[in-house]
């Protein structure tokens, strides 16, 4: 029993501290008579041992174990059968053997159990006498199975016992006593088809069933693991995917790994039986030897298959759950009429719209009835819905109410896009819809959903007659217009052309010709309503029309925003009454009233204040644009005339031709008269509203679907991926005050909060470049879009008082920062904020609900010391709080005592008073340092008493929010309120979107990993697994769960290095399950860099060791059925386990070669040896099919062909040698783990990798890992290729030799510039300065590293250095293989040498003397003297070894024996501390050293490799960087040179040969197919173009009177200003005009169209000359 459910834990006080005016509240005895509870804890017994051993992780998944090495004996059995013929009686005799391995095994299973909780496990008696009875009983009935077995299959007259009993006797005797110890067995394999019946007997009230289960199953005396399985029908579905699986596994098993060594096993036993040189252990010897490699493979093959199943079950899945649907802007096109319905059903609860009155605001004088949605409002859509009444007045066939409400929400979204600079102004107003006042429509569909519509219903006009009228039928309106009458979009289309077209021409041409207008359009209406349109217009001919009316649209829209109104009208006499006019017209209300009733509102109010001056260079001629106007105006009339249907002949007809002649020939009209044209023009210019629908009526008729989208790829993902989310399976919204609430936690320790002044100018020693450059190259766009936002035209001001916080924001927000995590997460308020105003909830109740439905707090452990050390970050997290009221910070607050370092703790909540200061809310006394274990879960343990929400959501540091997916969050938190079982739901996990993918190559690897892991892996482990643990973050916690059963993060120290996945632990083992739903989504950052990747996956490889070792996993294991353990195994850590078996195989099979090379044993007699194919294949379908779960996650989410040219371009660049080279990275670490411990939290950093790393620290990180075993293995492999006589060499090896490259090379083909020769020489003097180093630590000396590096072989247990023993005895054997053979061999008594070898050897030896005098006194010489002594010493050396090999070449060969046979001797001393050892590795790691650096340095010299390594990773920014950087460093001199630099021949001529090397590469990719088109170019590839500018002209930039370059290139299109955002607003109340955004204050930012004399300025005030080069290296 637990010590914290004995009685004994009453006796301890709670805290560990020693103050003397301490007192425990809870008990009456004095405090100093009662011990603390870690006295306790120490004499307490355990109830579990965590040994460091391989054999705990055997005891955990002995199941797993126990079915391989079965079904591999049954599998031989039958390959042996079908190979000589057995009889079926003779071979279910053989596999009935199976049985004594079952006892044979479980008896191992409980001496290990006897191991491990020996010494120090309590046991109770009754849990003692079960394990000795059970192991006394399995230990006869093992003795006489072995004894059945023998005389079943021993001479048929034999007499054993005293009975004379024939061999079937025998072997009946042996089949009932195997029954009899196989009945629990038998019955356990029933119940894991039944899961459910299994638990109703662990929880069973019955004493007779919990004796037998204490005797038989010792883990069911436990309170935990008593319900964990899954119901029937979710049983079935995970039962029939493993059972599927392992049929194919074992039918390629038996083909491919067991009946392939049938033949020369028993080739082997005919040579023992008939040739008498043969002895039965040599033979014995090799099967073992031939066998092992196969089942290693057996062993592991299975997560092959896994990967492949996984993939097929995450696509289905996926396809079910409706991903992918949309992918990219097109489908939201296409899907976009039903995303309000499906928006506000799902995301809106039932009620919303409902609490005060109808839309009747919003609506204007529709009468649609918001109150009862299952009516819509048919006053606003006509009656006949194939008219052109109703293209006019409808806007889409859906209620009208949903749209308003998800335009608001839509309209947001869009907002936060702008706010956080991912889109432009321009992008900003096509994505969003448009509200106008006044007008019939409450909203307008965004541009990118209209655009090119028209084009499209031309089209449908267009058709010949004959497809849409029957033969012998006339043709009628209904039949012409079918197709845009069911089409929604197009519809809306032309309604929105016919009303805002009409706004614009009646604004422009003025009174004078309101009448004309008027009329026209009553006449069309009255046609459109009678049916008749197709008698009066000659429909087919309507592009004729548009042409011009688009020409008109495109001249007013390109030059009104930068027209300067006259001050004064130009027209003699006052204007007419409009109000008169316009009453007088007699146009039908119902269509266009209500568009023109924004002609009585008050122009003053819309008048635009006056702009700056203009440069006069762009100075916009009025006369111009009014000319321009009139001709386009006059061709469209005429093009309008030309439509008209005999107008001879009908008299309505004739009145139309009319007007419009009397239109053209009015002399006071627009047409004709100069004063009167202007002044319209200029009061359109004035007219704010004008400008917006003209923009509207622009981006309908003259923009391109193209055009209209967003160019960032994160925007189009994100909408996208909102879109869909909207059609697929989540719970229906509450309204807000039923709503779940919860708590977010991000636990911080000390990384950057926010990027500081200093953080941006910081340069990289090998690049020179600074943070904030780098950002601006690589988010070019982003970069534009910001100083448009704040209106910053000279880049000197980013850094001054004005805009240093933004700038400093801005920078944050694209890196790895506390910043970008906090201001995710606080969408979340922000979103509740928008859903309570859509569902009519007033702002006092929505304050109030803020409050008690969501809350942040970040758990800075270190906020209190930062405080007192006036640490800038502290003040950083100050700022955040003020900008975030609602933000709370719990720290750890130390109080000194005395000096003798008595302390107090306290756990402290504080938030913004909202009056600039800091207000403690709590302050909570601890018992003690909460952080004694690990610091990440400590962390989040203090904080959760600060936690109020009934669940929890728990945020790393390194993710991010998305304002459009927290609107979805009560959407989730509702997942908890279903149960999809027999148990509840107790951590839902959400999906993960990587957002490091873009900065390297490497990130790019580790992002689509990380992507298939954390979508399809968790996809399939959740459904139809049903085994997802929690694996980190974001998943949302049960809190009310957690906090009554241990807590979401154990903290034990090193044990629960990775806390996340004991709370998934935990959670199965006491009864939860966990969830994963993908329709939300969170952004997370990981790992960039090559360093950085190998630290994070050491971390979790360490993580799986200790796991391996804990209680945890053992009692998970034990307790659920086979197939979820299977699951749980090749789904989690069997991963890493089968990382450790697969380089075990390729170290066995390359050393089982080479011995049978060496000794001359590879073919069996004169046969031909079976080369190892199988094993070739498998090993290379490790790396191969590993892919698939990738291929079919990207396949389901982008498609397969998106997929299939990802993976390839994965494939070209160099991919598998990463992925390879990682998986001895998890080997390593988590065998090192097991056998030595060491496991701690490594920072890996979230910084910007952009430099070259040099060998040096390359050799430190990899060499012990990955280095010494691919040097290794390739000596193995030479060694078996000098040696062998069997052929096929490169068959039977490519896949070993694929691994020691992966091994060497991976770390220098990821890291920039290593094939230049510059760098490699730098590169290799200091790796000599390190290698003789002697002081100044691991990185200045190679004797430090060594020393630390090896110093965990002293804590090795002796059963861990046993196994570098037997690696020993392995170089011994490969000695004696290399001593004994003839390679080399000469015969000395034939050729006497010309000097004696023993002489040579002597000065040799006598030299190397010398060599160690001379070390210990060079310093005392003078340089010549040391110099000249040093080079002959050398010399001599040299000559001697050259002199001993040539005239002896058996010596070669010793040598090579020697050099095994010294490692072996140098492991073994390495084991025991021997001192003398070192020496030989350091010569062994300068070795390795020149076996690396001699290929780079013939790879640099040829200078192909540096281009090719550009070539193929170019498209990833680690490339971008090789090219880039030294761009980007000249970018930083010319700046720092003030932007005036005299022109440089030698720059101008090098930067001309770096834009010749960019262009050939980019013409190299595009032949190859990696490159897009020039339009599609990539980000990195635009910042190339912006830097490396074409142009001739120098550019100069002129601080006072420079636009910056996102204005400049926006200058060519205008824009419509900004509406209002809709949070905070009453979406209900009356629509108001929103005024222009930031930087918008101003006509300037929406000019255009005058030529452009100016180059195009560079950033920050720096300036080019010929910028087309760099500097010499």
């Amino acid at each position: 029993m637990s010590f914290f459910w004995s009685r004994n834990c009453l006796k301890y006080r709670y805290s560990s501290d020693h103050l003397e005016d301490a007192s425990d509240p809870l008990s009456s005895a004095p405090v100093e008579l009662l011990p603390p509870i870690t006295a306790g804890l120490f004499d307490a017994p355990k109830t579990f041992l965590e040994k460091r051993s391989w054999l705990r992780g055997i005891l955990a998944m002995f199941r797993i174990l126990e079915w391989h090495i079965v079904t591999f004996y049954l599998l031989a059995v039958v390959a042996f059968s079908r190979e000589l013929v057995w009889g079926v009686v003779y071979t279910v005799e053989v596999a009935s053997g199976v049985f004594w391995i079952f006892n044979f095994l479980h008896l191992s299973l409980g001496l290990l159990e006897a191991w491990s909780v020996y010494p120090g496990i309590h046991l109770s008696g009754t849990a003692v006498c079960g394990s000795v009875f059970t192991l006394l009983a399995r230990f006869l009935i093992l003795v006489y199975q072995t004894l059945y077995l023998i005389w079943t299959f021993g001479p048929e007259d034999g007499v054993y016992l005293g009975i004379n009993a024939e061999s079937d006797f025998w072997w009946w005797q042996y089949i009932w006593l195997s029954i009899l110890c196989m009945i629990p067995w038998f019955f356990d394999a029933c119940l894991q088809f039944c899961p459910p019946l299994q638990t109703k007997i662990y929880t069973s009230r019955s004493n007779f069933v919990q004796s037998f289960l204490n005797i038989l199953v010792p883990l069911s005396r436990l309170y935990v693991g008593k319900e964990v399985t899954e119901s029937c029908s979710h049983a079935a579905v995970y039962t029939l995917f493993w059972m599927t699986m392992i049929a194919w596994k074992l039918f390629f098993s038996y083909i491919f790994e067991v009946y392939a060594m049938v033949l020369p096993t028993l080739q082997l036993a005919d040579d023992y039986m008939n040739f008498p040189d043969q002895s039965f252990a040599k033979m014995s010897l090799l099967l073992v030897m031939r066998w092992t490699p196969q089942f290693i493979v057996y062993l592991i093959d299975m997560s092959i298959w896994y990967a492949v199943w996984q993939a097929f079950a995450g696509t289905s899945v996926g396809f079910s759950d409706n991903l992918g649907d949309i992918r990219d802007m097109n489908d939201i096109r296409e899907n976009f009429g039903r995303a309000p319905e499906h928006f506000c059903r799902k995301m809106l609860s039932p009620d919303a719209g409902s609490r005060r009155g109808s839309s009747a605001s919003f609506l204007g004088n529709s009468q649609s009835n918001i109150a009862n949605p299952n009516q819509e409002g048919t006053s606003l859509l006509g009656s006949d819905p194939h008219k052109l009444q109703s293209y006019v007045n409808r806007l889409l066939d859906v209620r009208i109410q949903k749209w308003v409400m998800f335009s608001a929400a839509w309209n947001e979204i869009i907002d936060h896009f702008r706010q956080e600079d991912i889109i432009s102004y321009r992008e900003r107003d096509y994505l969003k819809f448009s509200r106008f006042e006044g007008f019939s429509q409450a909203i307008y569909l965004p541009v990118f959903q209209t655009a090119g519509v028209i084009d499209d219903v031309i089209s449908e006009l267009e058709r010949p007659k004959e497809e849409y009228t029957p033969r012998g039928k006339v043709a009628t309106d209904e039949l012409m217009f079918k197709p845009i009458a069911n089409h929604i979009t197009m519809r809306t289309a032309v309604s929105e052309v016919w009303e805002l077209g009409s706004f614009v021409l009646l604004r422009m041409l003025g009174t004078v010709h309101n009448n004309d207008i008027v009329a026209i359009m009553n006449l069309i209406l009255k046609w459109s309503e009678s049916g008749t349109l197709v008698d009066h217009i000659k429909m087919e001919n309507m592009s004729s029309v548009m042409s011009p009316f688009v020409a008109l649209v495109q001249v007013l829209e390109g030059s009104i925003g930068r027209r300067k109104p006259a001050v004064k009208s130009r027209v003699a006499k006052g204007k007419s009454d409009i109000q008169t006019k316009s009453a007088g017209s007699g146009i039908r209300r119902a269509v266009s009233a209500a568009s023109l009733s924004s002609l009585e509102n008050d122009t003053s109010d819309l008048t635009m204040q006056k702009g700056k001056k203009a440069d006069s260079e762009k100075a916009v001629i009025i006369d111009a644009l009014r000319d321009q106007a009139r001709d386009k105006f006059r061709s469209f009339a005429h093009a309008l005339k030309g439509l008209l249907i005999n107008p001879n002949e009908d008299s309505e007809t004739r009145d139309v031709l009319d007007r419009i002649t009397f239109l053209l020939s009015m002399e006071n009209g627009f047409l004709w008269d100069d004063a009167y044209a202007s002044d319209q023009l200029d009061e359109c210019a004035r007219n704010l509203a004008f400008k917006e629908v003209l923009t509207k009526v622009h981006g309908l008729v003259a923009c391109h679907p193209d055009d209209a989208e967003p160019k960032s790829k994160e925007v189009r993902r994100r909408l996208t991926f909102f879109v869909n989310s909207l059609f697929m399976d989540m719970p229906d919204a509450p309204s807000i005050h039923d709503m779940f609430s919860w708590n977010v936690m991000t636990p911080y320790y000390s990384e950057d909060v926010t990027y500081t002044k200093a953080d941006l100018e910081k340069r990289t020693d090998a690049l020179g470049v600074s943070t904030i450059l780098y950002l601006q190259t690589l988010f070019r766009a982003d970069w534009d879009n910001f100083l448009v936002r704040n209106g910053i035209k000279d880049e000197e001001a980013i850094y001054s008082k004005k805009f240093i916080d933004e700038t400093r924001v801005w920078a944050s927000l694209r890196a790895q920062t506390l910043t970008r995590t906090v201001s995710g997460m606080m969408y979340f308020e922000k979103a509740l904020r928008l859903l309570a105003n859509l569902e009519r909830l007033d702002e006092d109740t929505t304050n109030d609900l803020m409050g008690e439905k969501f809350g942040y707090i970040v758990s800075c452990q270190v906020y209190g010391n930062m405080k007192k050390n006036q640490d800038s970050k502290a003040d950083d997290i100050d700022q955040l709080m003020h900008r975030f009221p609602h933000m709370r910070v719990a720290y750890i607050d130390t109080i000194r005592l005395n000096r003798a370092g008595a302390s107090l703790y306290y756990s402290v909540l504080v938030k913004s008073d909202g009056r600039g200061n800091i207000q403690e809310v709590y302050r909570v006394r601890l018992p003690g340092n909460p952080v004694i274990g690990e610091g990440k879960p400590e962390n989040q343990n203090h904080a959760m008493i600060f936690t109020r929400g009934e669940f929890m959501q728990t945020i790393d540091m390194n993710q991010e929010g998305y304002f459009e997916e927290a609107l979805k969050m009560r959407n989730a938190l509702q997942e908890f309120a279903k149960r999809d079982g027999p148990l509840p739901t107790t951590i839902l996990g959400l999906r993960e979107h990587i957002f490091t993918g873009s900065v390297s190559s490497l990130a790019n690897y580790m992002a689509l990993q990380e992507t298939s892991f954390v979508t399809l892996g968790q996809r399939v482990l959740a459904r139809p697994l049903r085994i997802r643990l929690h694996y980190g973050h974001p998943d949302v916690f049960d809190k009310l769960f957690f906090i009554t059963r241990g807590g979401i993060s154990k903290s034990s120290k090193g044990i629960n290095l990775s806390e996340d996945i004991f709370a998934g632990y935990n959670c199965v083992i006491r009864g939860g399950t966990v969830g994963f739903k993908e329709y939300v989504q969170v952004g997370k950052g990981r790992d960039v860099g090559m360093s950085q990747i190998y630290k994070f996956e050491a971390k979790l490889s360490q993580g799986a060791g200790e796991q391996s070792l804990s209680r945890d996993i053992y009692r998970v294991c034990h307790r659920l059925d086979f197939f979820r353990l299977l699951s749980l195994y090749y789904g989690g850590i069997g991963h890493y386990f089968s990382n450790v078996l697969t380089v075990l195989t390729i170290y066995v099979v390359v050393y089982l070669m080479a011995v049978l090379a060496l000794f001359d044993i590879e073919k069996i007699g004169d046969r031909v040896i079976t080369p190892m194919g199988t094993i070739q294949m498998l090993l290379g379908g490790l790396g191969l099919l590993q892919t698939i779960p990738l291929f079919a996650t990207l396949g389901v989410e982008r498609g397969w062909w998106s997929s299939l040219r990802e993976i390839i371009h994965v494939f070209i660049t160099g991919g598998p040698l990463h992925f390879m080279f990682h998986i001895q990275t998890k080997a390593y670490y988590m065998a090192q783990t097991i056998l030595v411990g060491g496991a701690k939290y490594r920072a890996t950093g979230r910084g910007f990798v952009t430099q070259h790393t040099p060998m040096d620290e390359q050799f430190r990180f990899f060499a012990s890992s990955h280095l010494y075993l691919g040097v290794e293995i390739s000596a193995a492999l030479i060694l078996m290729g000098i040696y062998t006589d069997a052929g096929q060499y490169a068959g039977r090896t490519w896949s070993l030799w694929l691994a020691s490259l992966s091994f060497l090379a991976s770390p220098f083909w990821f890291n920039p510039l290593t094939f230049e020769w510059n760098v490699v020489y730098s590169d290799y003097e200091r790796w000599l300065s390190w290698m003789h180093g002697s002081t100044g630590g691991s990185l200045k000396s190679w004797s430090m590293w060594w020393t630390e590096e090896n110093a965990y072989y002293k804590k090795m247990p002796i059963t861990s250095k046993s196994l570098n023993i037997i690696k020993a005895l392995l170089y011994l054997l490969v000695a004696e293989g290399i001593r004994r053979s003839d390679l080399f061999q000469s015969d000395t008594t034939l050729n006497k040498p010309l000097i004696s070898v023993g002489k040579v050897i002597v000065f040799i030896a006598l030299l190397l003397v010398l060599v160690r005098v001379y070390a210990l006194t060079e310093r005392s010489m003078a340089y010549p003297i040391r110099r000249t002594v040093g080079i002959v010493l050398f010399v001599g050396l040299i000559a001697g070894i050259i002199t001993v090999f040539i005239e002896d070449t058996n010596c070669i060969r010793y040598a090579l024996a020697a050099y095994y046979g010294v490692g072996a001797c140098c492991l073994v001393g390495l084991c025991f501390g021997l001192k003398v050892v070192k020496h030989f590795y350091f010569v062994h790691d300068v070795v390795c050293g020149h076996i690396i650096f001699i290929p780079l340095f013939i790879l640099a010299a040829l200078q192909i490799p540096h281009y090719v390594q550009t070539w193929l990773l170019y498209h990833n920014a680690l490339s971008s960087d090789v090219v880039v950087s030294d761009i980007l460093r000249y970018a930083r001199r010319t700046q720092e040179a003030g932007g005036h630099v005299e022109a440089n021949e030698d720059l101008i001529e090098q930067v001309a040969e770096l834009k010749k090397l960019v262009q050939k590469q980019e013409l190299l990719l595009a032949r190859v197919g990696l490159a897009p088109a020039q339009e599609g170019a990539s980000s990195s590839t635009d910042a190339i173009a912006d830097l490396v500018s074409s142009t001739e002209d120098e550019m100069i930039i002129q601080p006072s009177s420079v636009v910056s370059p996102s204005i400049a290139r926006n200058k060519s299109t205008a824009a419509v200003p900004r509406a209002q955002s809709m949070s905070g607003l009453d979406v209900w109340g009356e629509m108001a005009l929103g005024d222009g955004g930031p930087g918008e204050s101003t006509v300037d930012s929406y000019q255009s169209n005058a030529p452009q004399t100016q180059s195009r300025p560079t950033a920050q005030g720096f300036s080019f000359t010929q910028p087309d080069t760099m500097p010499p290296r």
